[in-house]
């Protein structure tokens, strides 16, 4: 991944972001004046079952022909795109090596020797970046240096690249979709000290990605599969609608912030639809109990102190308030627009701003 994923950490280009997801492309492209951001262009094209599954590409002829026709009815002359695999896709790791070593040195223990340690292929099947971050003292007084290891399957890297060459595009930037959401939260990220852990929460069409950070940094990762599929199957099934990949029907529901098992012997009516949805939500709410858990029970001295809501799930309204009650951790909405005080011309719900996170993070990469 070295070679191709090199840009992984690198400097900026002009171009746009591209941020595939199982039900949509998202597309920005954004403009800077100092430490101004304008939204220069944002669209959407929604994607056929079929085509993108489990994060990754099912039907890269097909995908790639949407690409360019998304292309071509915007109007988008631009061929150099960053773009993104999912979390879930990858492998993130931070290792611990000797202080010492110089640029050459370190590039040659990173990617041929301590890599291999921590992968479940085969070296020679995954492509590997990676980027010095913190010196710090073992507990034998020796100074090491912390890096950041991120990889991925060969095979995974080889569908993007190829996919976007079917459309006549260049990956410029291709990284983890995590890591696009933290550039668009790093202000937000900056508030905190190293012994305070954020777990940002990003929720999809048909999985979660739990990761907590220290310091802008991922410690820990986990993909949980419930999404807004899941969500909406559960309500739709219980109110005798058909299956449907929308999330419309999702995005006008209201979290109920009292503990919704209390409500119907409060006299309150409580719809079948609203019960379904609310037992999906318990059960996302108790995976995230038990990441943070297991994170906090190998974790020295440490406080987690924010939830931060992301994706298309992240919006639902009042879902922060029912977290921030269930996990007793104060919970945010993500709004990339305010994080990076960026002036647009379209209007955005607060349901819809925090979807839009990590491909605005790779929009950053662009300008």
């Amino acid at each position: 991944m070295f070679s191709r994923l090199q840009n992984l950490f690198g400097r900026k280009s002009q171009g746009v972001g591209l941020e595939i997801t199982p039900e949509r492309l998202n597309l920005v492209q954004l403009s800077n004046s100092g430490s101004n951001y304008k939204l220069t262009k944002y669209c959407y094209t929604t994607l056929p079952e079929g085509i993108f599954e489990e994060g990754k590409i099912v039907d890269s002829p097909s995908l790639a022909e949407i690409i360019q026709e998304m292309f071509k009815e915007n109007k988008i002359s631009t061929k150099r795109v960053a773009t993104a695999v999912p979390m879930r896709e990858a492998i993130i790791r931070i290792i611990p090596v000797p202080a010492e070593l110089d640029d050459t040195e370190l590039k040659d223990m990173v990617l041929n020797h301590e890599a291999a340690l921590y992968l479940p292929y085969p070296r020679e099947e995954v492509d590997l970046d990676y980027q010095k971050l913190g010196f710090f003292e073992d507990d034998d007084g020796i100074e090491k240096v912390q890096v950041l290891l991120v990889a991925t399957r060969k095979e995974v890297t080889d569908s993007y690249l190829d996919t976007f060459q079917q459309a006549g595009l260049d990956v410029n930037v291709l990284e983890i979709n995590s890591f696009a959401l933290i550039r668009t939260i790093r202000e937000q990220l900056r508030q905190f000290g190293s012994k305070e852990a954020v777990v940002l929460i990003d929720i999809e069409f048909d999985n979660t990605e739990i990761a907590i950070i220290i310091d802008g940094v991922p410690q820990f990762s986990r993909t949980v599969p419930i999404g807004t599929f899941q969500m909406q199957n559960a309500l739709s099934r219980a109110m005798n609608l058909p299956p449907s990949r929308n999330p419309e029907i999702l995005q006008g529901m209201t979290i109920p912030v009292t503990q919704f098992d209390t409500l119907s012997t409060q006299g309150t009516a409580v719809n079948p639809g609203m019960t379904a949805l609310m037992r999906v939500l318990g059960e996302l709410t108790d995976e995230l109990r038990r990441s943070i858990n297991f994170y906090l029970n190998q974790s020295d001295d440490l406080e987690l102190v924010q939830l931060l809501l992301a994706g298309p799930g992240g919006g639902l309204m009042q879902l922060d308030e029912y977290l921030t009650q269930r996990l007793s951790i104060p919970t945010v909405q993500v709004d990339p627009f305010s994080a990076l005080a960026i002036d647009a011309d379209q209007e955005f719900s607060p349901i819809e701003r925090p979807s839009l996170g990590t491909v605005i993070g790779l929009g950053l990469r662009q300008t």
